[in-house]
């Protein structure tokens, strides 16, 4: 009998993408892992800091703001009366869902599919699946952006390591269309943002609710760290200039971490009644 690392071999050579996914699930099958994303995965690394999760933070921001269905999130009033409360919610949600057990990780993920039913029960409508693939697909996008912005670029199989998590967060949710390895998410990717995101009344309202509960300084870190991360799409609606001021304290920033000073600049990033938020970031839920 082959063992199943050999049968993963040969789905290599024949179905690249599935050998991938098998190799992954290999992997995590050794490990006896209880956990929805295996101990050693890159994905615990990049949402295990607080500067990467920023960042993503930061470009979800910018998505949300253009996505043609932002209309269901100033349906509850939530997203316009606290939009950084909001945001926060969703990653939140991802973290609780990246560190903890299968079980729990489940019922995390059926307890967003019954919030979303509920509110589609409330307007009589529902959610377009593409815009939950577009949440699922910026989740993917920033991940990868945002670590790789901060720390090193990542490998093929880790960002195949990436998308299999979120791919299998959607298929938890019952998500169609979800495209069956990375590769296919990139070209996936770029049609969704071709066809999904648009400046629109939300769009300027939105913005205005960053800035008024940022305050101007914020604001601004805020916008020149979403310039960093987002794709060239959503920087030409946003109407973003070509002028990358923050890479030039990168350096600064690096060196800020070593001296463990990182703390007070990431307190400088966001109001201070999130403080606490944004500590508990560096820590495993």
């Amino acid at each position: 009998m082959r063992s199943s690392a050999k049968i993963s071999d040969l789905y290599s050579t024949a179905f690249p993408w599935l050998g991938n996914r098998l190799n992954i699930l290999h992997g995590k099958m050794i490990s006896g892992t209880r956990y929805f994303v295996s101990e050693d995965s890159i994905v615990r690394k990049i949402w295990g800091k607080s500067d990467t999760i920023l960042f993503i933070f930061a470009g979800s921001a910018a998505e949300f703001a253009l996505n043609k269905a932002v209309d269901w999130l100033y349906f509850t009033g939530k997203l316009p009366a606290d939009p950084l409360g909001r945001l926060f919610s969703t990653v939140t949600y991802a973290r609780e869902i990246v560190f903890s057990e299968k079980d729990k990780a489940h019922a995390a993920i059926d307890k967003i599919t019954a919030i979303h039913g509920a509110v589609e029960k409330s307007r009589g409508a529902k959610i377009p699946d593409w815009a939950y693939r577009d949440v699922l697909f910026m989740l993917i996008h920033y991940s990868i952006a945002s670590f790789e912005l901060l720390e090193r670029k990542l490998s093929d199989n880790e960002k195949e390591e990436v998308y299999d998590v979120f791919f299998r967060l959607g298929a938890r949710m019952n998500l169609d269309g979800l495209p069956a390895n990375y590769t296919d998410w990139m070209i996936s990717r770029d049609k969704h943002l071709e066809a999904d995101l648009a400046k629109s009344k939300y769009s300027v309202d939105l913005y205005k609710q960053y800035r008024k509960h940022l305050g101007v300084f914020r604001y601004k870190l805020l916008v020149e760290s979403q310039k960093l991360v987002v794709p060239a799409k959503a920087r030409e609606l946003l109407g973003f200039n070509n002028t990358y001021w923050l890479k030039m304290v990168f350096p600064f920033y690096k060196l800020s971490r070593k001296i463990k000073l990182d703390g007070f600049i990431k307190s400088l990033i966001l109001p201070s009644e999130y403080k606490q938020q944004i500590n508990a970031l560096d820590n495993i839920p």
